[in-house]
């Protein structure tokens, strides 16, 4: 009974101790960005040892999908929150589309790509990718009226549109361009149409 107990506690503290780290690389990331960090230069940055992000994640390639799946979660929140008018999406795309928010995702592109030709370290990322937003989009068009089946062709358009956008804004920088052409699709969208996703 008492391993039983030690071993409960002992997997609790790790997984919080994980977390832990995760809230601060995530927070590095979004402050600073963390893409052209090594591991030893993000574990000092963060407070910890290089051996601890090993121990925790496994691989520098781990540590930063585990940031950006993070990072994923929080904007899906900020869609759930934003509403589903042409404005609240006009909203969204300025968050997304901010200058800030650029290098992570640089950073989630970058392992994206990794991911698609097997990268070790990236196994996972892949897993959800598309689904992650087009559920909770499409659920939020059919309880605006949409039939199901069209709900999901509605919100996976979004989800490609959004990323294209935002791979153009990456490589150009003009965000004038692109958030006009975002407009455009706005335009041309159903009218409960949720604002789209990006990534990372």
């Amino acid at each position: 009974m008492w391993n039983m107990y030690h071993m409960v506690h002992f997997g609790m503290r790790t997984s919080q101790a994980r977390e832990r780290l995760l809230a601060a690389a995530v927070r590095h990331a979004l402050d600073a960005g963390i893409a052209d960090l090594s591991l030893r230069q993000l574990a000092a940055a963060i407070g910890t040892s290089h051996r601890m992000l090993l121990y925790h994640f496994g691989s520098r390639e781990g540590l930063l999908v585990a940031v950006t799946q993070a990072v994923e979660q929080q904007q899906r929140a900020a869609l759930l929150e934003s509403g589903t008018s042409p404005q609240d999406a006009r909203h969204f795309w300025e968050r997304l589309s901010d200058p800030s928010l650029w290098p992570q995702e640089r950073l989630f592109f970058e392992l994206y790509a990794y991911a698609l030709r097997g990268r070790p370290g990236t196994e996972g990322f892949l897993d959800g990718i598309v689904e992650s937003w087009v559920a909770p989009i499409a659920g939020a068009l059919v309880q605006a009226g949409a039939d199901e089946q069209t709900a999901r062709a509605d919100a996976r358009l979004g989800v490609a549109v959004v990323r294209g956008l935002l791979l153009d804004l990456l490589a150009t920088g003009d965000r004038a361009a692109v958030t006009e052409a975002y407009e455009r699709f706005l335009q041309r969208a159903p009218t409960t149409d949720p604002p789209a996703p990006v990534d990372g």
